[in-house]
C-alpha cells in the first residue's frame, strides 16, 4: 500500500428521513480493510453500550446479487462513524477520517439549506391554514390538468413497465433520448446509483433494486486482445425505465 492518497476516492455518505448516514461496506472499501473486521469493531462498540445500537448504529442488511444471498451490514450516523474510525490508526487514516468528515458536513449542510427552504406553518393562525390549503388545491388542479393531458404517454409507460429484459445505463439513456453522461449523473444525484470505493464499476441502491428499478447481472466483456472478463453491471428494468421516462418529464414539464 502507497502514501499516497487516491484523489479520485470519494467517500460515500447519503440522506435518510432527513439526517445523514454512512453504510460499514463503503466505510470498509474507502479505508481498505475487510468488512468482516469493520463488523467485529461495530459489534464489540454495541455490545460495550447497547444503546448504540439504535442512537449510531442500525442494521441494513443487503442482498448479493451474484449468489441472492443476505448479509449484514451497518448505517453509522457522524457519531458511529466518528466512534468506529477511532480505532484506524496512520497517516492515510487520519487524511480519509478527514475526507468523510468532509463528506458529513456537505451532506448536513446541505439538510441545514433544505431546512431553510421549508416555511414553517402556525397550525393555530387561521389565515395560514386557509392559504396553504388554497395552495394545496391550486397544485391539485394543475396536476389533474397535466394527468389527463399525459393520459396516452402514461399508457405508453405502462406497455413499457411490463416488458421483459432490462437495459444497461447507456442504452436506457438512447431509449430516454438523453445523453449517457446525462442520465449517469442523473442516476447519481438522486440516488439510484454510486460507485464504491476501489471499483471500477457502479451499483445500485438496494432500496431501487428491491422496488424492482434497478437490476445486477453478471456480464462477459471481450477484452481488445480477445481475452475475457467476468463483471458485475448494474441494469434498467422496465419498470424503472418507465419510472426515469415520468421523472425526467416532470422535470422539462415544471
Amino acid at each position: 500500500m502507497t502514501n499516497e492518497i487516491d484523489a479520485h476516492r470519494q467517500p460515500v455518505v447519503t440522506i435518510r428521513d432527513g439526517e445523514a448516514f454512512a453504510n460499514s461496506r463503503d466505510v470498509a472499501a474507502f479505508f481498505e480493510k475487510e468488512h468482516r473486521h469493520v463488523l467485529d469493531v461495530i459489534d464489540k462498540l454495541i455490545v460495550a453500550e447497547p444503546i448504540l445500537g439504535s442512537a449510531a448504529f442500525s442494521a441494513h442488511p443487503y442482498m448479493e446479487p451474484q449468489n441472492g444471498q443476505t448479509y449484514r451490514s451497518f448505517d453509522m450516523t457522524r457519531d458511529g462513524f466518528a466512534l468506529l474510525a477511532m480505532g484506524f490508526t496512520g497517516t492515510k487514516a487520519l487524511k480519509w477520517k478527514l475526507r468523510y468528515i468532509e463528506a458529513f458536513n456537505t451532506m448536513e449542510a446541505e439538510l441545514r439549506e433544505r431546512a431553510k427552504t421549508t416555511p414553517t406553518i402556525d397550525m393555530n393562525d387561521p389565515a395560514q391554514l386557509r392559504g396553504l390549503l388554497l395552495n394545496y388545491a391550486d397544485k391539485a388542479d394543475a396536476l389533474t390538468k397535466k394527468v389527463d393531458e399525459l393520459l396516452p404517454s402514461k399508457e405508453a409507460l405502462d406497455r413499457i413497465s411490463e416488458a421483459d429484459g432490462s437495459l444497461c445505463i447507456t442504452d436506457a439513456a438512447k431509449a430516454l433520448q438523453k445523453r449517457p453522461t446525462d442520465l449517469f449523473a442523473y442516476l447519481r444525484a438522486e440516488h439510484w446509483i454510486y460507485r464504491r470505493a476501489g471499483t471500477a464499476h457502479d451499483v445500485g441502491y438496494q432500496s431501487k433494486v428491491e422496488q424492482g428499478l434497478l437490476e445486477h447481472k453478471v456480464t462477459t466483456v471481450t477484452r481488445p486482445d480477445g481475452s475475457e472478463k467476468i463483471t458485475e453491471q448494474v441494469r434498467v428494468t422496465p419498470k424503472g425505465l418507465a419510472r426515469l421516462a415520468m421523472e425526467l418529464g416532470s422535470r422539462k414539464a415544471a
